[in-house]
């Protein structure tokens, strides 16, 4: 036990000099960019990020601010809409399983007028509106998810922000969630007086925001939508160390292919390399690794496949994910479409399905409260003898299931394109971000879905159009080398913690246009309103 402490005490000493040595450095990144010309003629730009950190800088705080940093330093006038206790319950800040546990605002705020050091900030508080407060006094939970304000969607705004924040997709009806929900709507509806507050003042030429889908940053984003202001959303992306910003909808990923964009043969061996990593599980994810280590089939799982003529591996996804938003468009969600499947597997003996948990379900501090594999104890689906689930935290190999496989299904999550450029037929179920260009099965309706579905299973073989190979591999290409803005000239880990990171050596000049294809990128973008894409 003494042993125990004294590495916590250890490690709690090392993150708070990791982070402070961390903020100076930020702190002076700020005012040698603040020496540089201004140019007061210009309007402002408005950033606005308050759910990705708290103390420490995460990747989308640090993508955020070397943004903010980037169009500074060409003179142009910079505001941050900073949080000073301006949210009851914000998404990090919150305890799940304690209402009352208030936010760490002094640390929060410590760490804001570190990285806004020198910068024109306009913080905001909570200020209470009593004719809201009346309004929500008698609301259950399912009626403040559905809960109106002045034409605003509060509702809307808390519920996806409480799933994420309560790791589960179905609320439950009970003090705590209504709580919570309740602190998200007033929260919500400050944030949004509180910013028209700043736009009127400052009249901004654009507003730039984390993705736009948490109560906070969606709030901005409509007082923006409201007044023709252009507002980008950004999110990380699917590279290391690199963000995609957009004027859509981040979380849903819009990207425009262009009809005649083809793949040249070094842009084929460049993502086949790719491939090679990511198919052995040799990739992160906002600085997450979610394979440890990638297993082959054990002899058990190998032997059941080798009893059926018809593999069909279903890949899950995060229940709670902000991209399950955009996907829902069939099903009204996954596990309604999860349920339409038990059907299917009693209807076809002959096959065998192998059920896969995403591996972020299980991930440590984010477990999902609603999982795949309560939903598979609770069904009772392994009493069925053609089904074998893997669990989150089981690290069989899904690609070696792609192999053996006559269908894949997934809902929206990437492995579905990953099988069709493994050139297996893959039937989705949720609306993704390679469903803008064909590259799957995709059908239009729950019904075509089903009826597709029991046919492919029927059949002996199932033919997969030239044409959705040769989209995944310009879908991919393009998100990868495209649309994947880089930081990692500026950026490295904290070593601290996972998805935080701390500043490289370089000079101010570094965030100049001349001198950064991401920041020219950026600034003919956020000001002129150009698509945020690399050069091919």
């Amino acid at each position: 036990m003494a042993f125990k402490l004294a590495v916590r005490v250890k490690n709690g000493i090392r993150q708070r000099w990791v982070h402070y040595q961390g903020s100076r450095r930020w702190m002076d990144l700020s005012h040698r960019v603040n020496t540089l010309d201004l140019d007061d003629s210009q309007k402002p730009v408005v950033f606005f990020n308050a759910s990705t950190r708290l103390g420490g800088v995460s990747q989308n705080a640090a993508y955020s601010r070397l943004t903010s940093l980037g169009l500074r330093a060409q003179g142009i006038p910079v505001i941050h809409f900073v949080c000073q206790s301006g949210i009851q319950r914000c998404i990090l800040g919150s305890n799940r399983d304690n209402f009352d546990q208030t936010p760490p605002c002094a640390q929060c705020i410590k760490q804001s007028q570190a990285l806004f050091s020198g910068d024109k900030a306009w913080y905001f508080e909570y200020e209470t509106d009593e004719s809201l407060d009346l309004a929500l006094e008698t609301l259950n939970v399912a009626r403040c998810s559905e809960f109106v304000w002045h034409d605003l969607p509060l509702g809307f705004w808390a519920v996806n922000s409480l799933r994420w924040v309560l790791r589960r997709y179905t609320l439950k009806e009970d003090g705590l969630t209504r709580a919570f929900m309740v602190s998200f709507i007033q929260s919500a509806w400050n944030v949004y007086q509180q910013f028209t507050r700043l736009v009127e003042e400052t009249n901004p030429q654009a507003v730039v925001v984390f993705n736009g889908m948490f109560f906070p940053e969606a709030a901005v984003r409509q007082v923006c939508l409201e007044r023709n202001i252009r507002v980008i959303t950004h999110e990380v992306g699917i590279q290391p160390f690199s963000a995609f910003y957009t004027e859509g909808e981040a979380t849903a990923y819009p990207m425009h292919i262009a009809d005649d964009f083809q793949l040249s043969d070094e842009m084929n061996a460049r993502l086949d390399d790719y491939l090679g990593n990511r198919f052995s599980g040799n990739f992160t994810m906002a600085g997450i690794k979610f394979w440890p280590e990638m297993q082959q089939l054990d002899p058990g799982l190998a032997g059941r496949i080798a009893l059926y003529k018809k593999i069909v591996p279903i890949f899950t996804n995060v229940i709670f994910d902000t991209s399950q938003v955009h996907a829902n468009t069939l099903f009204k969600d996954m596990f309604q479409w999860l349920e339409n499947l038990y059907q299917t597997i009693l209807d076809h003996p002959e096959v065998l399905f192998i059920l896969r948990a995403h591996p972020d379900e299980g991930r440590k501090g984010k477990e999902s409260r609603e999982s795949v594999a309560d939903w598979v104890k609770n069904r009772g689906l392994l009493r069925l003898p053609n089904i074998v689930f893997i669990d989150s935290n089981q690290y069989v190999s899904s690609y070696e299931l792609i192999r053996r496989s006559h269908l894949v299904m997934n809902y929206n999550s990437t492995i579905g394109l990953e099988a069709t450029l493994m050139g297996r037929p893959v039937l989705t179920a949720g609306k993704a971000r390679y469903t803008q260009i064909p590259t799957t099965f995709f059908p239009a309706s729950k019904s075509e879905y089903m009826e597709l579905l029991d046919k492919f299973l029927k059949d002996d073989e199932i033919e997969v159009p030239e044409e959705f190979m040769l989209n995944a591999r310009r879908f991919l290409y393009a998100q990868l080398y495209l649309t994947s803005l880089p930081f990692g000239e500026y950026l490295k880990e904290d070593g601290v913690w996972k998805g935080y990171v701390l500043l490289r050596d370089f000079e101010s000049q570094a965030l100049l246009p001349e001198n950064s294809e991401t920041i020219q990128i950026l600034t003919v973008g956020i000001l002129h309103g150009k698509e945020f894409l690399r050069a091919l």
